[in-house]
């Protein structure tokens, strides 16, 4: 036998192998995520769900609901199709809502025996929703089988979204307006996690949003990021914003610097929008070193939290709201430290009324930032429940759209961010095993 055709083990010669001489033969895993994938390429939009009710079912399993947040964070629905069943579930109350809210798996024991899991459906840490199915029994095996088949389903479901209205009409739980339907087609994923940066965003009042909107993209080492709240109500300030939000990544994909970026937006809406302006605030973040740099055209100071504190304001100059024309932008940085989150807001959250006629305010924010910040909570669940806070603290009123985006940096790149095993780079309470 030549060099070239001796076996390096049992398995050579077969093309794929496994250093650990592991079988290459079609596991229980691997046949139901296998078959679904496979499957799903094809299948249209509205299949989706049930394709994977069948597969499960195929399995064992049974009583498949896949729910989706709805666009206030409040409720998850379920899809509906041949083989899902459920009702809508409150996130704040249920073991849905409790799966959704921590990133963990919930296992609820049923009165015949068999375990009810709750899966959260994670796309690149987004939550996209909660997977629920029923089995006889669990092992850890079945934990891990069970958790990859709701990121898969995740995929599916974001990736089939882009040419559907399936799943966001599944999401919502009241009309939405013209105005509020353009901003949430401009917006990326509400959540972005990296064993490095962690970012999450919220507007409102989510049905009826006009000029509030955020962006952000993480390229190399760079996390870019905006916040926009374009002037008046309605249509006009949603197209003001989307226009906006445009000129902002073609600067972005451009190269362009952070004054550069400034003086096209501003060029841009003055050309468009004659007479009518824009608050923004343009920032980047230098993930290896945590140094952050701004132009604030606008908006309220950004805040500093460490350690469950707001310990600063990211003040000084703050440059003239793009749409006045020639108007020269004051660039500004700062140092983070690893765990500092930073919390960017429109005026919408501390300029509205309250009943008895004052003013949100600051102090307020601050409250209620440090108030959920004692739960050691991630941004994502933080950004949703100061949300929420913020609109029962002001009595309900949203007369004045309002946004917030939270970012986290937790410190540089490791030094291999392919290593098995790396802290931080699986979703939370995978079964590793």
């Amino acid at each position: 036998m030549t060099p070239h055709t001796a076996p390096r083990n049992s398995l050579a010669g077969l093309g794929f192998t496994d250093p650990d001489g592991r079988s290459r033969g079609e596991s229980l895993g691997e046949r139901l995520l296998g078959s679904l994938l496979d499957r799903a390429h094809l299948m249209p939009p509205r299949l989706v769900g049930p394709l994977v009710a069948q597969e499960i079912a195929e399995m064992g399993g049974r009583d498949v609901t896949i729910y989706l947040q709805d666009f206030e964070h409040a409720v998850l629905r379920p899809l509906a199709g041949r083989g899902l069943v459920g009702e809508p579930a409150d996130i704040a109350t249920t073991p849905a809502g409790q799966a959704f809210r921590t990133d963990h798996r919930c296992e609820v024991p049923q009165p015949d025996g068999s375990v009810r899991l709750y899966v959260p459906m994670l796309d690149g840490s987004d939550r996209v929703g909660v997977l629920a199915l029923t089995l006889p029994e669990v092992d850890d095996n079945d934990r891990r089988l069970a958790q990859r088949l709701a990121g898969l389903t995740a995929d599916l479901i974001v990736t089939k979204s882009g040419y559907t209205d399936t799943f966001a009409r599944t999401r919502m739980s009241a009309p939405m307006s013209l105005s509020a339907h353009l901003q949430w087609q401009m917006l990326p994923p509400l959540v972005m996690t990296t064993p490095d940066i962690a970012l999450a965003g919220a507007l409102e009042p989510a049905y009826d949003v006009g000029g509030d909107s955020f962006d952000y993209s993480l390229d190399e080492n760079t996390l870019h990021l905006a916040v926009f709240d374009a002037m008046g109500h309605g249509v006009e300030a949603a197209t003001m914003a989307t226009l906006l939000i445009a000129a902002y990544r073609h600067g972005r994909l451009s190269g362009s610097d952070l004054p550069d970026i400034y003086v096209e937006m501003d060029s841009v809406m003055a050309g468009s929008f004659p007479g009518r302006f824009a608050t923004a605030l343009i920032g980047r973040l230098d993930t290896t070193t945590g140094r952050l740099s701004w132009i604030n055209a606008g908006h309220p100071a950004g805040l500093v939290i460490r350690g469950g504190r707001v310990i600063q304001e990211l003040a000084g100059p703050v440059s003239r709201p793009v749409g006045l024309s020639d108007a020269v932008p004051a660039l500004h940085s700062a140092q983070l430290e690893p765990g500092d989150r930073i919390l960017f807001f429109t005026d919408g959250v501390v300029e509205e009324r309250l009943p008895d006629g004052a003013q949100f305010g600051e102090q307020r924010l601050r409250e209620f930032i440090e108030d959920n910040a004692l739960h050691q909570l991630p941004p994502a669940e933080t950004v949703r429940l100061l949300s929420h806070a913020l609109l029962r603290g002001r009595g309900g009123r949203t007369t004045d759209d309002a946004s917030l985006l939270m970012v986290e940096w937790n410190g540089p790149p490791r030094d291999d961010e392919l290593a098995r095993g790396l802290a931080g780079a699986v979703p939370a309470g995978t079964v590793l095993a």
